[in-house]
């Protein structure tokens, strides 16, 4: 691979109105010196979002848009993907920030390890005590686990990256995203993508900032359907789950149970939801440390939001929706040249 090749930038965007301008300003202003583009693939917004892209357009000769009817993320994807022409192609949402140096780190970590994707930190940055709170339960152990991308740790191997900066043969090769995935296409892509025997590289080098959803509602059903989507590809990928997603479902049932037991048998029964509780509350003391107080009082609210949805969406995942799905029966994403 060329030290400086040209970029394709995908974007799926539906109702962004909000980031969608700053999103787009930091990869244009990257401190990358290879040809770059930037593609939109524009879902059926409700807000100024289509306006929005559409000066962007007039603004800058990279920019260019494709439709995306359904407004689902995986379909825009294969939109753009297929409207690109450039041999790496990076994967940005409408309300991410790139770091100025992220494209030309992540091209160089792609020649330096041989990977078929590589990604880094989603650093979530809240605008408001709501948002700061959930940034910072997105960002602690006790609100999602291990996950590299999250919490940050050392360079290497992984299952799973935020976004992903990918070799386009990679994509054309596997058939792009699946689109009966609306969510968790990205785990779904990667595991495809290892046991084709491509290596999916982390590193923390690699710094994505990310506005979090602005209220509990929205938190609650982004989460949902995580868990959600996490079940269709357990049960499409045989091996794929491990025990830190079986966490938020575990502690639902529990939760429930002790709930049922109290009411109903011994008030020792509340013992479980009790210690919960006092565990999120704990463990939002260093998640929280150095926010405003108003932020600080709303981190437990954020963990028990992220976990109790996360395991609800887990544990009513339909089984009628994992057998749509047909994960790598996708004809090849068809690249214009040029």
């Amino acid at each position: 691979m060329p030290t400086t090749p040209a970029v394709s930038v995908i974007m799926p965007v539906l109702n962004e109105e909000r980031h969608l301008r700053d999103s787009v300003r930091h990869i244009l202003e990257q401190d990358y010196p290879g040809e770059l583009e930037v593609v939109i693939a524009l879902g059926p917004s409700t807000d100024r979002t289509d306006e929005i892209a559409a000066e962007l357009v007039a603004g800058d000769a990279r920019v260019r848009t494709v439709p995306n009817p359904t407004g689902r993320t995986p379909a825009g994807l294969n939109a753009a993907i297929a409207a690109s022409r450039h041999p790496v192609v990076v994967r940005v949402d409408g309300h991410g920030m790139l770091s100025r140096d992220y494209i030309a780190t992540a091209v160089r970590l792609l020649a330096e390890t041989g990977a078929a994707n590589v990604g880094g930190i989603m650093h979530a940055e809240g605008e408001n005590d709501w948002e700061r709170a959930v940034a910072a339960a997105m960002t602690s152990r006790i609100g999602v686990g291990n996950a590299a991308f999250h919490t940050g740790g050392e360079a290497g191997e992984a299952e799973t990256v935020y976004l992903g900066v990918f070799r386009r043969e990679v994509l054309e090769k596997l058939g792009g995203y699946n689109e009966e995935f609306i969510r968790a296409q990205d785990w779904e892509l990667n595991y495809r993508i290892r046991q084709s025997g491509g290596l999916i590289w982390f590193s923390p080098e690699l710094l994505v900032s990310y506005r979090p959803r602005p209220s509990v509602r929205e938190l609650a059903r982004q989460y949902r359907n995580y868990g959600r989507w996490r079940r269709v590809v357990a049960r499409y990928h045989a091996g794929s789950i491990n025990p830190r997603y079986l966490a938020p479902p575990a502690a639902l049932l529990a939760i429930a149970a002790g709930v049922v037991v109290g009411a109903v048998l011994t008030p020792w029964g509340l013992v479980v939801p009790a210690g919960y509780l006092a565990g999120i509350t704990l463990g939002s003391v260093p998640a929280g440390k150095g926010l405003p107080a108003g932020a600080r009082l709303r981190v437990p609210v954020a963990l028990a939001t992220m976990h109790m949805s996360w395991g609800w969406g887990f544990l009513t995942s339909p089984r009628g929706l994992a057998r749509k799905v047909i994960a790598s029966r996708r004809e090849p994403v068809a690249a214009p040249r040029g």
